[in-house]
């Protein structure tokens, strides 16, 4: 039997010019021998490649595309390297770790489906770095994406999450496009109970603009931080 090729889960940074302190060398030497990429933003992964690896020649790499609006069959063509001439593959998502939040994901359900070793290293996890640091319940909890855009559903999305902490005992974390992160704030502290506790994580991992604090919704009011378009996670338990 032909033997197929390696998935490799390659960790990215979350914030500008951390990569020598969140990413191990056990990623950095894995990356060197690799010559095949199954990548979320083209753009943003070679330009990682290239951080990390600089000795690379970015040009005679092979980079694929596979995003969330990446079809299956695109998907499983990704991995046709892997089966067809038993060749090792990076995925590389756009921030953080593949597999989470992430179309990555589908890739390797593929990959499973079809018998490839998959492998994950350890890096950046917005989602588990904000949890950690929150204060909150880190045996029960869930993480739902992204909150309806428009008003009322988004309103009773956050009433939602709020009723399900508490009925399930359970930390509910989300996620906001960045440039509405400020709205978002206003709807979290003008729907949410005043006793139900809020952490705001933005901007995880940088060394000068990490934000990471937990108040009560009633501690909150008329003190929220400015994060418009910065990437941030937000988490809430009683």
């Amino acid at each position: 039997m032909k033997k197929t090729g390696t998935l490799y889960l390659i960790p990215t940074i979350l914030a500008d010019d951390t990569a020598d302190q969140v990413i191990s060398p056990q990623v950095k030497d894995t990356v060197r021998r690799l010559n095949y990429f199954i990548v979320e933003n083209l753009r943003t992964a070679r330009r990682f490649v290239k951080s990390i690896c600089p000795e690379l020649v970015i040009e005679q790499l092979n980079f694929v595309q596979v995003d969330k609006d990446a079809t299956p069959a695109q998907v499983q063509a990704s991995l046709k390297p892997l089966l067809e001439q038993g060749m090792d593959a990076g995925i590389i998502s756009e921030a953080g770790c593949p597999g989470i939040a992430d179309p990555g994901a589908e890739v390797a359900k593929y990959a499973h489906q079809k018998g490839i070793r998959v492998v994950p290293f350890a890096g950046p996890s917005a989602i588990l770095l904000s949890l950690m640091a929150s204060g909150f319940n880190g045996q029960r909890f869930a993480f739902h994406g992204y909150l309806p855009i428009e008003k009322g559903p988004r309103l009773q999305a956050l009433r939602n999450l709020e009723k399900e902490m508490l009925q399930r005992d359970q930390t509910q974390i989300f996620m906001e496009t960045p440039y509405r992160n400020n709205k978002l704030l206003e709807d979290l502290v003008q729907t949410l109970s005043g006793g139900t506790r809020l952490c705001i994580a933005a901007n995880i991992t940088s060394p000068e603009h990490e934000l990471i604090q937990t108040k009560t919704v009633a501690e909150w009011k008329g003190k929220l931080p400015d994060i418009h378009k910065q990437p941030a996670v937000f988490l809430i338990y009683k």
